[in-house]
């Protein structure tokens, strides 16, 4: 789960390509959501008042609002076939500045580079499946907006147990939390079982870690639980759910602490909360079982 803490793809066959955390279901495939699934959501938002008194000065006045995005995260968030960002999170964010008045404007970043944007003034909004933790709190306030976990996948008919993978070789997309917590945490457990190690294939892209998979050139790949049943529907029969989702933690939008913006935000999405287009959202690409009731600040500090 890159969320959670801080690319040369495989030379797969062009079928296998994919475009590109608590969700049960089997969401929507790229056919279906081109980046206009929700557009005639997004278009119907009107401006909340109150919502928008809250930005900072400075942002009122600009009349935009700039999102910090790494779109390599399918279906959360990632490219059309143009090179522009869409994704269920996207369709979000549209709605957000949609609320507050403003015109979303996105920067493309790699994900490393989002909150240094944020720091820096470049950034308002990072919006790139971060996951809200104690350690990120201490740079940027989160406003939280979706729960996810972590979902592995296997080759269809081939059984394998997240809690028991010692000796086999596991994909994940480089940086992420299954990159650097994850997966180096099971295989340290191994090793002082006096088991073999896993073997840890860290790659650029999500789709790279399941066309590894259905490849052949690895056992399972880790990722949030949207991202992996999402590559699955997108493979056609070649992938399966491995285990249960599990280790559930809340996403956030990252903002500068300090200047209003979290309040904002807070205020607009829970706008949309209540006027059902969240829902709506994320019922349009199959991800509503992550969703929020309520739009809470700074929630993966207090657990």
């Amino acid at each position: 789960m890159r969320s959670r803490y801080a690319l040369p793809a495989l030379a797969a066959v062009a079928a296998l390509l994919l475009t590109g955390c608590v969700d049960n279901s089997t969401p929507t495939t790229s056919e279906d959501t081109d980046g206009s699934s929700s557009g005639s959501t997004v278009a119907g938002v009107t401006t909340d008042e109150a919502a928008a008194a809250l930005l900072p000065d400075t942002t009122a006045v600009k009349g935009k609002l700039v999102f910090g995005t790494s779109p390599n995260y399918a279906p959360n968030e990632f490219k059309n076939d143009a090179g522009e960002p869409i994704g269920w999170a996207i369709d979000m964010s549209d709605a957000i500045a949609a609320k507050l008045g403003l015109e979303a404007q996105y920067t493309v970043a790699r994900f490393e580079n989002i909150i240094p944007g944020i720091l820096g003034g470049k950034i308002d909004v990072g919006e790139s499946s971060f996951t809200d933790n104690v350690e990120r709190e201490k740079q940027v306030d989160f406003v939280n907006y979706y729960v996810a976990g972590i979902q592995w996948a296997s080759a269809t008919g081939n059984t394998v147990d997240p809690d028991d993978a010692c000796g086999l070789k596991v994909a994940v997309q480089s940086t992420t939390y299954q990159d650097t917590d994850e997966i180096p945490g099971k295989s340290d457990a191994c090793v002082a079982a006096g088991k073999p190690p896993i073997q840890k294939l860290a790659l650029d892209t999500q789709d790279a870690a399941a066309n590894a998979v259905a490849l052949g050139q690895a056992d399972a790949f880790s990722a949030d639980s949207p991202v992996t049943l999402y590559g699955i529907a997108q493979l056609k029969g070649k992938l399966q759910p491995a285990g249960e989702t599990f280790d559930a933690a809340p996403y956030g939008l990252a903002v500068a602490k300090d200047t209003g913006m979290a309040e904002a935000v807070q205020a607009a999405l829970q706008s949309l909360v209540d006027d059902g287009t969240y829902g709506a959202i994320l019922d349009e690409w199959g991800v509503a079982d992550g969703g929020l009731d309520t739009i809470t600040l700074n929630a993966g500090g207090k657990g």
